[in-house]
């Protein structure tokens, strides 16, 4: 009876196994694989081809039930692919898509480009390109995990030949963040949002090859493979590329490769300190309210719920300072079409008082944002400080937890600031603030940029630097903020600059005016009078009057005088005779 009790115990052990580790055993795997490199209209890349065919060659040794490797694939195949993929998701657990090639980001949606795409205008991505939307519903059907893995965050190729349609429409550099809607679903970008990523030296980048050393190892999460990604990539390029994941899954592993059954005795779990420091990390890294909230559904209490708390503060600050800066900026506008139509002084003295209201919101968030922001500082450096503490206290990992050391504290640091330098340049461009390239150096002209945007939004950032407060806020701007500003001799018209042509008998003057030239008119010169120096060596001309006169004593005799009677001697040593002696008076 004991035996028959001992069998029976052992055979419900046996099932219990059974039931418990088949799952793991049995989940179906598919994964899609794309790399594009013989671009037909631009120049053809290189490493796309070879990065495909690491990453095809690394699910396969890992063991997935399906890895479809396509390279080099036009418009209409991709989409037939995606097609055909779908079906293979649709029993499957796990589904993966990779993609290296070309991308490019279009009025904030992604796209990837097509071996034959021309895009000889912005708006022939929507036929010729392959939207992120259209992969996610490729693997939709997948129940555990679906992932996306984008080796596409390259310079746009097509830049310098598209044709812009619509000059508002924003043609971003590298690729855009994305949040997914639907659950358990992960993005995994080579580079950040907004910044572009390296082919590297070798054969392959230096994404694909952290990607190849520690996405499929046994049992380790794929969140945290991610996390040795991005340390390795960081290490690899100097801190000028970092990979980023966008998206959340629940709170239990997902590895993409089951771990190994273990001849000993498992290692014991992780304290529940540890997963929630862990969690937390992940959390932050998103650092949307929505995974901040998810966190705390799961960790209501503890240090770390309260870690959360204050970044949800933050973001709840930023998100009333945007509001309140908006409030102000139309009660300003409203204030000043009040006054230039002539309204009703209390119509005005109501818009005055409200546009001052407003402005005083607007200062008050600004200050309440500033708070929150260095309270949520000041808690991660105290919790940085405390974790190191508390590491070098402890022991040296063993051999077998050093996969699990990561270094979580990296996960909280921001983008480097060259990043954030050309992304905050590429979007004063975008809103028509800055004529310069984003080249990442914050130069006097990229001050007076972000200070012209300033005064057209009714903003109040910091011009001396850039920052990610300053990004955020200028791309909640969707079309342009700063005036057209065109050379001399060109109007603004719209969104172009077209040249002033003057009727005739006009000119453009100084002021970028057509202006009537004026007929020229004599004018009365008045004759310098001569040198002194000129009238002395002229000989003396009588004049007519005098020569008239002296013509009557022509002919005279010398003796006689004017009045008839002879000179006496001494008359006639005075030259009485002569005509001036007689019309001196002296003579007679």
């Amino acid at each position: 009876m004991s035996g028959s009790l001992k069998l029976c115990r052992w055979a419900l052990a046996a099932a219990a196994f059974l039931l418990v580790s088949e799952p793991a055993f049995a989940e179906k795997r598919v994964a899609l694989i794309l790399g594009n490199s013989a671009y037909q209209n631009v120049a053809p890349l290189t490493n796309p081809v070879n990065d495909s065919s690491k990453i095809a060659a690394t699910l396969k040794d890992a063991g997935f039930d399906v890895v479809d490797s396509r390279r080099d694939l036009p418009a209409a195949e991709t989409r037939r692919a995606l097609r055909d993929f779908a079906d293979r998701a649709r029993d499957a657990d796990i589904a993966v898509v990779y993609y290296a090639g070309h991308g490019i980001e279009v009025d904030g949606a992604n796209y990837l480009i097509p071996v034959d795409a021309r895009l000889e205008r912005d708006t022939d991505i929507y036929d010729e390109g392959l939207s992120l939307d259209r992969i996610l519903i490729a693997i939709e059907p997948a129940k555990k995990l679906r992932l996306v893995i984008l080796d596409a965050c390259r310079d746009n190729p097509f830049a310098r030949t598209m044709k812009r349609t619509v000059a508002s429409r924003a043609i971003g550099q590298g690729l855009a963040k994305v949040e997914p809607t639907s659950p358990n679903v992960l993005i995994a970008y080579s580079a950040k949002a907004g910044s572009t990523a390296a082919d590297g030296d070798g054969k392959n980048s230096p994404f694909t090859l952290a990607l190849s050393n520690h996405l499929t190892k046994p049992g380790l999460d794929v969140r945290r493979a991610f996390g040795f990604v991005r340390d390795e990539v960081l290490k690899t390029t100097n801190n000028r590329q970092e990979p980023f994941v966008y998206g959340s899954l629940g709170g239990e592993d997902v590895p993409l490769v089951p771990a190994r059954a273990a001849p000993v005795a498992a290692a014991p779990a992780l304290s529940a300190q540890a997963e929630a420091r862990r969690d937390y990390e992940l959390a932050l890294q998103i650092g949307n309210k929505s995974a901040l909230n998810a966190f705390l559904g799961q960790y209501p209490d503890g240090f770390y719920s309260s870690l959360a708390k204050l970044q949800l503060d933050k973001i709840a600050a930023e998100e009333a300072r945007v509001a309140a800066t908006e409030k102000a900026r139309l009660a300003e506008q409203e204030r000043a079409r009040l006054a230039a139509e002539g309204a009703q002084k209390s119509q005005q003295a109501r818009a005055e008082a409200e546009a001052k209201a407003a402005e005083q919101a607007r200062i008050a968030a600004e200050k309440a944002k500033q708070v929150a922001q260095e309270q949520a500082a000041a808690a991660e450096q105290k919790r940085v400080a405390a974790e190191s503490a508390a590491a070098g206290k402890a022991s040296a990992p063993a051999p077998a937890e050093k996969d699990k050391a990561v270094n979580v504290a990296a996960l909280s640091a921001g983008p480097p600031q060259a990043d954030v330098t050309k992304s905050v340049q590429a979007e004063l461009r975008r809103v028509g603030c800055l004529t310069g390239n984003a080249d990442g150096n914050w130069s006097s002209a990229s001050e007076r940029s972000l200070t012209l945007f300033n005064r057209y939004a009714g903003t109040k950032l910091d011009t001396k630097v850039a920052s990610v407060d300053a990004l955020d806020t200028i791309k909640l701007k969707s079309s342009r903020v700063c005036p057209l500003a065109c050379e001399h001799g060109f109007k603004a018209e719209g969104e172009h600059c077209t040249k002033i042509t003057c009727a005739e008998g006009s000119f453009l003057n100084d002021d970028n005016e057509c202006e009537k030239r004026r007929a020229k008119k004599p004018v009365a010169r008045r004759e310098k009078p001569e040198p002194r120096q000129a009238l002395e060596a002229r000989p003396y001309q009588v004049p007519r009057a005098r020569q008239a006169t002296a013509g009557r004593y022509q002919g005279r005799d010398p003796s006689i005088g004017a009045s008839g009677r002879p000179l006496t001697g001494l008359e006639r040593q005075q030259g009485c005779n002569s005509y001036q002696a007689i019309m001196s008076g002296v003579c007679p």
